[in-house]
């Protein structure tokens, strides 16, 4: 039996996502998830001990899917698999390529989406350094990025825009606190930042999808910043809170904490 044999027949035993029923287009995101590549690697973070048990999918994003998965203590993690397909290549590329941490990280579709795992894991720590409520990285190999799972046993947090709110003008402030304190404190703007990719969990959100941030030093960072800041006031205005004017949050985060001495990055 070749290498490659026994890794899928010991994922078979440990990967139960691999053997659930799908039909049409689940069947085929599956196909384009679970390639021979992305199944070597995964058999490598459980022999690392990363991983025990992959169980079932959890989302089913633009550039990936999610899924839960446990240690050998049964504690839940979200092991976050992105499709190498060409289609996901050019959609990430523009990220990568005008981010100045990355400068160099051209070359084929699969060393780009690498990178981009890469970027994805070090913006989760810059923003859980930060203070910001993110799901903690814990690691990451080839095209799979494992982190905190943000839910319990029954399934995962449910976004924003699914949840009603207790206290809309609360969870606002908390969320502008995202865009404030990632310009200043971890020195990042999300860039897509919306009711689809903040999670609500223990009454609290959770800010997620962070591949695409970039740093505050981009050439189209404040750009990126407004659309943050119209998107979330957008969303929050229809749910009734106290929203602060675009121009005034803009203002908070760009010279909010000029007086605070400068963070070397």
């Amino acid at each position: 039996m070749t290498s490659y044999e026994e890794a899928y027949a010991y994922l078979e035993r440990h990967v139960d996502a691999l053997k659930t029923d799908r039909t049409g287009d689940e069947r085929q995101t599956d196909a384009e998830v679970f390639d021979r590549r992305t199944l070597l690697t995964i058999y490598d973070m459980m022999t690392a001990g990363y991983i025990d048990m992959v169980h079932y999918p959890v989302s089913t994003g633009k550039e990936g899917n999610v899924f839960y998965a446990t240690d050998e203590d049964g504690d839940g993690m979200a092991l976050k698999i992105f499709r190498t397909s060409t289609s996901t290549f050019k959609r990430v590329a523009k990220y990568i390529e005008g981010d100045p941490r990355f400068r160099g990280a051209t070359g084929n579709r699969w060393r780009m989406i690498y990178t981009w795992v890469n970027k994805e894991f070090k913006n989760l720590a810059r923003y859980a350094e930060a203070g910001i409520p993110v799901p903690e990285p814990i690691t990451f190999n080839q095209n799979c990025l494992l982190m905190e799972y943000i839910g319990d046993e029954t399934g995962p947090a449910p976004q924003l825009r699914e949840c009603v709110l207790e206290d809309p003008t609360e969870t606002y402030d908390d969320v502008i606190s995202f865009i404030i304190d990632g310009w200043q404190e971890a020195h990042l703007v999300h860039g897509d930042l919306s009711e689809y990719n903040i999670l609500m969990w223990d009454g609290q959100p959770v800010m997620i999808d962070v591949g695409q941030a970039m740093t505050t030093d981009n050439y189209n960072a404040k750009e990126l910043l407004e659309r943050d800041i119209r998107n979330v006031n957008a969303f929050f205005r229809k749910r009734g809170a106290d929203v602060i004017e675009d121009a005034v949050v803009l203002d908070e985060t760009l010279n909010g904490g000029s007086d605070d001495e400068e963070e070397e990055e």
